[in-house]
């Protein structure tokens, strides 16, 4: 029985497996999730251009309501005057508010409304209003967006305080919010026109006006603030050049400020505004923009279900067809909007899926072209007779030491590989400092690292000509664990190693090694301090075809003027060396 069971379940996990191993072995189908997941960021990130420009200029245009011989320019220069001051106040942070009026009138009007919440009402205004129904869909679909911005603030909430904060909270008042609308209109169907503002109570209209722009810079907010977190997370996958990257608080480590992608979104919602200048077309591009997200995450949550989550394919299947034919039947409605403004939103994802697949390519290419360098420290160096040896292809070279305390700028971090610009100084040089360190800096999503916390020191090592491990003299690795308020690189860089490799070799028992260790340290600390940092030059090789090579000078061109210069270290100029070598791709 033990035995039937357990073929059962690898019945169970074959379909599974088979799907892994075809996804994990086909470059094809790893570049389909890619573009498919970068699209959907994309999106995400067009959505931070239309919702500002939606939500403000939906609240400002009830002054209408107040005033009906307020002109349309008005409306949208207003709302242009908000938006840019909601962009310049980013880096300070704002507050958020919310209130609502609308369930007085369930009490006032047409509580039969409530009906709303079954599915049959639904099914049958579909099959009543047939196509008219279905073309509906586009517009009804504003009416529960709002969650996916929620969920791009995972880097500043946790899931559970974002579910609990719309499912608690959110999603109840919009429904209240909309039904009540609803019941307004049944009785009062003039009120169509704009049902937020004509269905307050009487009285409320000028704080409701009030209300309703705050709320509606508190949702900016929010949607302004989710886009720096996806672009800060698109960094780290190396989908993006690195960019500046400011927190904002020491509380809450998620806060952060992207100068460069503030500024390019007011541009984007303003022209937005002024462009469009009604919501009515903006929320065609926004609905588009919205329910695409829906379809690929329902899709992307399918896959990893199935190969992350391992679940059976009989259990993830049938969820999977409910949620992408609800999904397929609100999207197929919204791109019929496409040729009445919806083409915005997807030219604007298209054009950053580019510009994210481009720069990904690009890294991966680079990240080949690199790969000859990873080498360990033994094949690098070697011991004979206590000398330090340089391997080389015709055997060894004895390496001259250099006066001085050399600190190496080490990228990868790797405790066995060698440093790249470590590797190019030798070959160029034949020499190397008295003493040489490589230090690495780690940073942490964190403010800052206690500093019993922040150094690991260990010391390196290679093989003699018998192959024996030895320890190489005065050659460390340092690693450097700092949060984002540490500032690790400054004029006294020189001192602060000094300081951690002489309490480093001080922990060890006081041998005449160790002793001959600070001695050594101490005279190279006070000959000089040198900075050695790399100066890599990619060039792209001619073997490759056209379209290839006019990606890859793209992305050198992207590369060089993103990459942090030289100039950026914040130590003495005179101190720092670059070493210059080319790598091809």
């Amino acid at each position: 029985m033990v035995r039937m069971q357990r073929h059962a379940t690898n019945d169970l996990k074959k379909p599974n497996l088979i799907t892994r191993s075809f996804i994990e072995k086909s470059t094809i189908v790893k570049w389909m999730l890619k573009v498919i997941g970068a699209f959907g960021v994309a999106l995400l990130l067009a959505d931070g251009v239309l919702t500002p420009a939606q939500s403000i200029l939906g609240a400002i245009q009830g002054a209408s309501v107040v005033n009906p011989d307020i002109s349309t320019s008005v409306i949208v220069g207003a709302s242009c005057a908000i938006l840019v001051l909601v962009f310049i106040i980013q880096p300070l942070g704002t507050s958020r508010i919310a209130s609502t009026f609308a369930p007085i009138n369930l009490v006032k009007y047409d509580a039969s409304v409530f009906k709303a919440f079954s599915p049959y009402f639904a099914g049958a205004y579909l099959v009543r209003n047939k196509n008219a129904g279905w073309m509906s869909l586009g517009g009804i679909l504003l009416a529960f967006t709002g969650v996916e911005t929620m969920f791009a603030d995972l880097g500043a909430f946790s899931r559970r305080a974002v579910q609990l904060s719309w499912l608690c909270f959110v999603y109840p008042c919009l429904l209240i919010s909309y039904i009540g609308q609803g019941a307004h209109i049944i009785v009062h169907p003039s009120a169509y026109a704009n049902p937020f503002y004509l269905t307050v109570p009487p009285g409320m209209l000028w704080p409701s006006l009030i209300v309703a722009v705050l709320a509606c810079i508190v949702a900016s907010q929010a949607v302004i603030t989710g886009s720096y977190q996806l672009l800060s997370q698109i960094m780290k996958l190396s989908y993006f050049p690195q960019v500046k990257v400011y927190h904002t608080s020491k509380s809450f480590h998620g806060q952060i400020y992207i100068p460069l992608a503030n500024w390019l979104l007011m541009i984007g919602t303003i022209i937005v505004t002024a462009v469009y200048n009604n919501t009515t077309r903006i929320g065609e591009a926004y609905g588009t923009c919205v329910i695409l997200v829906s379809f690929l995450t329902t899709c992307m949550v399918t896959i990893v279900a199935l190969i992350v989550w391992r679940l059976p394919i009989w259990i993830v299947l049938p969820i999977f067809v409910v949620f992408a034919l609800w999904d397929g039947m609100f999207l197929s409605a919204a791109l019929s909007k496409v040729p009445s403004g919806a083409w915005f939103t997807l030219m604007i994802a298209i054009v950053l899926t580019c510009i994210f697949m481009l720069w990904r390519y690009g890294k991966e290419e680079q990240w080949k072209a690199e790969e000859s360098d990873n080498l360990p420290l033994s094949q690098t160096v070697t011991l004979h007779q206590d000398e330090i040896c340089l391997k080389t292809e015709k055997g060894s070279a004895q390496i001259s030491p250099i006066r001085g305390l050399g600190i190496f700028f080490d990228k990868s971090g790797s405790s066995i590989n060698a440093p790249t610009v470590f590797l190019h100084f030798l070959q160029k040089f034949n020499a190397m400092p008295e003493v040489t360190v490589f230090l690495h800096l780690r940073p942490l999503s964190i403010p800052t690292v206690a500093p019993e916390e922040r150094y690991a020191v260990t010391l390196c090592s290679t093989r003699d000509e018998n192959g024996n491990k030895k320890v190489i003299p005065n050659c460390y690795r340092l690693i450097v664990r700092h949060g984002y308020t540490d500032e690790i690189i400054t004029p006294d860089l020189g001192v602060l190693v000094h300081d951690i490799l002489r309490a480093f070799l001080k922990l060890h028992d006081r041998s005449s090694e160790e002793d001959r260790g600070i001695a050594a340290l101490t005279r190279a600390s006070e000959s000089q301090v040198i900075y050695i940092v790399g100066k890599e030059q990619l060039k792209v090789t001619a073997n490759r075809n056209y379209f290839r090579r006019a990606v890859l000078w793209v992305f050198l061109l992207f590369r060089a003027s993103s990459r942090n210069k030289v100039q950026n270290l914040n130590v003495e100029t005179e101190r720092v060396v670059e070493v210059g070598f080319v790598k091809t791709m």
